[in-house]
């Protein structure tokens, strides 16, 4: 079997109250679409800050490439290759994409700005995603919704990562452009890299995920295998129509006792 590249075991966190995740499991091995999918409140949205560090979990073990490691920060999970791309793509719109594209991570020569470098640069690593953009010196502002999405995957290829999390990549897009959209996720699995994908529309899933993962209240509610199983049973799992969790079922009449 392959090693996965990432593998969260037990993994819970806790607000106050609420427990977000609750000895939640999941793999991703490189080369691999893996769809995380929930309803509201199904802790998708902390997972993803786990594994970006930007929340730390309270319990649980993670593994890279099969060694333990600890991801307590955004610096911790970079360091390791991972990339986050959030659904609001925390970019400006006044800047042009070479300006997006090193914001935070200018290239100075000699204490100036070396402008000319980074245009290279981005022309370079924008070659090799098959949805074009025009002009790199072009306002972010002028940009189509894909071609902006475009920008934001593209900037996360600078520091070169082994796992991508995409935050509703196509919630926004026209079909077209989604449509190119789920082509670049295709062009970067066959390059070898992992890619988590967040999101609701079970036809992007059905075109590239090879793996669903369902989260229901903070619990693992199955793990299935996209080309082997219907949209009844994932959209099942999701409602909690079924129950793939593996814990003890709630007894359906109240003055049964429930361990």
């Amino acid at each position: 079997m392959v090693q996965p590249l990432l593998a969260l075991h037990g993994v819970c966190k806790r607000f106050a109250a609420v427990e977000a995740l609750v000895d939640v499991d999941l793999e991703i091995r490189a080369g691999e679409v893996v769809a995380l999918m929930g309803g509201n409140a199904a802790g998708k949205s902390t997972l993803v800050k786990v594994i970006s560090g930007v929340v730390t979990p309270d319990k649980g073990a993670i593994e890279w490439e099969g060694r333990p490691v600890q991801i307590k920060r955004p610096h911790d999970a970079r360091a390791l290759g991972i990339a986050t791309v959030y659904q609001d793509l925390s970019m400006c719109g006044n800047l042009d994409v070479v300006g997006n594209l090193f914001l935070g991570r200018e290239i100075h020569r000699r204490g100036v700005l070396d402008e000319a470098e980074m245009e290279r640069r981005a022309r370079e690593v924008l070659r090799i995603l098959p949805l074009h953009i025009p002009d790199v010196r072009a306002p972010l502002a002028t940009l189509t919704g894909g071609q902006r999405q475009v920008v934001a995957i593209t900037r996360s290829f600078l520091s070169e990562p082994r796992l991508l999390l995409l935050d509703e990549p196509t919630a926004s897009l026209g079909l077209e452009q989604a449509n190119q959209l789920l082509d670049l996720i295709d062009d970067l699995r066959d390059r070898g890299t992992g890619v988590l994908l967040i999101s609701h529309n079970m036809g992007d899933i059905k075109a590239v995920a090879d793996r669903v993962a369902v989260l229901r209240l903070g619990h693992n509610n199955g793990l299935f295998k996209v080309g082997t199983t219907s949209q009844e049973e994932i959209i099942g799992a999701i409602t909690g129509a079924a129950d793939h969790s593996g814990r003890p079922r709630r007894p359906a009449d109240p003055e049964e006792t429930w361990p």
